[in-house]
């Protein structure tokens, strides 16, 4: 089993910042590809942002490109994001969440089989 708990939400201003982490314990050695999604009040959760072991890959939604940045310390078994400009409709709770298969990154809810409890983001206007 992993566990995630992550870590860094809050209440911030359109224009702040936020660095959000995920610290991964357990079988950490079955995990390899991780992602962010996030899900807002009577929406379905989506993906953000994920990243692979080696970091080598990074895709990111389009609604978040340029704006949030992922990565990884593996030494640490966390993964972290990165968000600068928010924005209010980026306002949800986000999950951090890991992949259990080492193949292609996952940009879907249904790739990863660990997920953490999430945390909460406001981003007020």
């Amino acid at each position: 089993q992993v566990q995630l708990v992550e870590s860094g939400g809050g209440l911030v201003q359109a224009g702040g910042s936020l660095k959000l982490s995920c610290a991964a314990s357990g079988r950490t050695g079955s995990t390899y590809g991780m992602g962010w999604f996030r899900q807002a009040p009577g929406k379905e959760r989506e993906f953000v942002a994920a990243i692979s072991w080696s970091g080598s890959s990074t895709p990111y939604a389009d609604s978040v490109k340029g704006r949030f940045t992922i990565s990884r310390d593996n030494a640490k078994n966390t993964v972290y994001l990165q968000m600068n400009s928010l924005k209010p409709e980026d306002t949800a709770v986000y999950y951090c969440a890991a992949d259990h298969i080492n193949r292609r990154i996952q940009v879907v809810t249904a790739g990863y089989l660990y997920w953490g409890q999430g945390t909460q983001v406001t981003v007020s206007s």
